[in-house]
């Protein structure tokens, strides 16, 4: 996973894509979200949101 990261801050600093960093936080915000909100008694709630 870190190797991920690494990467893609490379990539980013490397081509001046500063602007692709907030988009990959949301994204893996939402991901995480979703993963955890499936098991538990708040799922109900968190998919009125979407």
């Amino acid at each position: 996973m870190m190797e991920l990261i690494k990467d893609l801050w490379a990539f980013m600093k490397e081509r001046k894509k500063f602007w692709l960093a907030p988009i990959i936080i949301i994204l893996l915000l939402l991901g995480t979200l979703i993963v955890l909100a499936q098991g538990s008694a708040i799922a109900p709630f968190i998919y009125t949101l979407f």
